[in-house]
């Protein structure tokens, strides 16, 4: 007979009165019920979904976001029955039937809206254990070369760095454009297109890059992994990684049409989800390949293999590679309401209102001669965030100036470092009309 998480509870020391189980399992089989925008197509009426301090123009959201309303519900309603009965609570709500499983419920919410499919989703706590996860995962090798860019996080850069020197294998930086006047879609294909050499396994990127705002065409890089692999074994392909981040909540959800392999992301920034929550996404054929480095509470037949002295059953899939050991369960079963209230609004007018918003503000630092816009104007190479420079101003420097006007923007955590702001669907055109008029004020 399998050994089940069931078994063990019930075979050891968890022995409780009948009546004593009854009101508990009543108590927390009690899913939490979103409640409704008060008027989703007002963006004033979603403005007001936040507990936002309103003495201030909030431009660095993307950095950790506030929770809405449903999401603060959604974690009170967990905490609180936790807090009322955790064993029992927790034990259905991890290890007993599929219906009353809450990870699942959390990959199936993340399937909906990315148009993926639950199965291969693993939950983390955020962007850079997904990263970790994925490239010490795969089946690298002495001689194999991870191909990867000068424009990524430290994140991106160390799981790559720590992955490689592991095995042997080696690790190569590109730059993508040469300056920020000169980016272009088709060049910044055609260089990883040129840059991917026989012993390269894998592609690593970011969508969009927090060090500039600039936007990758993840989907055209994608085509280009491709085509080199119609001419390679499946042994020599190559991988395309993806940093996510800073496209999810505010470009096209669809995972799969950007052609990736591996898309890691964290759900606490631009999705407004619960601090301390993401999620790795591959392919069924990738994580077959992979190999899992933290034990995972999610996945029964690894559970059972433990108990019964053998190796696990099958190649590994994706609930084999969410970490296990407790968490704060009520932060990630409320992911769902996160997910809901990006649907509730509509992803398109999300992405549209912030790629209007953030074009308004580009357009106004066109005209300040003593500012230097270095995002894209392009909506096709930019996406939530501005970076420019101020004449004679440092990066820091201007962040606390603009914070005496009540405006807070951020800097960019890079060797070169700029001014930084992002606006998102919390804010307004007043907001974007306010803060050229600082910016302006700096010259």
């Amino acid at each position: 007979m399998p050994l089940t998480r069931r078994r063990l509870l019930v075979n050891g020391s968890l022995t409780l009165a009948a009546g004593a189980i009854a009101p508990a399992i009543s108590f927390a089989a009690q899913d939490h019920k979103t409640t409704s925008i008060e008027d989703p197509g007002n963006w004033s009426a979603v403005r007001r979904e936040f507990n936002l301090d309103p003495e201030f123009i909030h431009l660095g959201l993307f950095y950790l976001a506030s929770h809405p309303r449903v999401v603060r519900e959604a974690i009170e309603s967990y905490r609180k029955q936790i807090d009322f009965n955790p064993v029992i609570t927790v034990d259905r709500a991890l290890f007993e039937a599929d219906e009353t499983n809450i990870p699942l419920k959390v990959t199936r919410s993340l399937a909906g809206y990315t148009g993926a499919s639950a199965d291969d989703f693993a939950l983390t706590s955020n962007t850079t254990t997904g990263l970790a996860l994925a490239y010490h995962g795969l089946p690298l090798k002495k001689g194999d070369e991870v191909l990867t860019t000068k424009h990524d996080h430290e994140v991106h850069h160390e799981s790559i760095r720590w992955a490689t020197e592991r095995v042997g294998a080696t690790w190569r930086k590109i730059p993508l454009f040469d300056s920020f006047e000169s980016i272009s879609a088709d060049d910044i294909v055609d260089r990883i297109r040129k840059a991917i050499r026989p012993a390269t396994r894998v592609v690593g990127v970011t969508w969009v890059h927090s060090a500039s705002g600039v936007k990758l065409p993840i989907s055209r890089i994608g085509d280009v992994v491709a085509e080199v692999n119609r001419s390679r074994t499946s042994q020599e392909r190559v991988l395309l990684v993806v940093d996510g981040v800073h496209g999810l909540g505010v470009e096209n959800p669809n995972i799969p049409a950007l052609n990736c392999d591996i898309f890691a992301a964290g759900t606490h920034k631009w999705l407004f989800g619960p601090r301390g929550t993401g999620f790795l996404w591959a392919r069924p054929e990738v994580w077959a390949m992979m190999r899992p480095t933290i034990p995972s509470f999610s996945s029964w037949e690894l559970y059972n293999a433990w108990g019964e002295e053998r190796p696990p059953k099958g190649p590994p899939r994706a609930n084999w590679f969410s970490p296990g050991g407790f968490l704060p369960y009520e932060h990630q079963w409320a992911v769902p309401a996160a997910v809901e209230f990006h649907q509730k609004i509509g992803p398109s007018r999300i992405t549209e209102r912030i790629h209007e918003l953030n074009h308004q503000f580009k357009e106004g630092l066109n005209s300040m001669k003593h500012v230097h816009r270095l995002t894209p104007m392009s909506a096709e190479l930019s996406a939530g965030m501005v970076c420019f420079e101020v004449n004679g101003m440092k990066p820091e420097d201007v962040r606390k100036r603009l914070l005496e006007k009540k405006i807070i923007a951020t800097t960019t955590p890079y060797a070169v470092s700029y001014p930084r702001v992002a606006f998102g669907i919390l804010n307004n055109e007043d907001e974007v009309k306010k803060t050229l008029a600082a910016v302006a004020a700096l010259g």
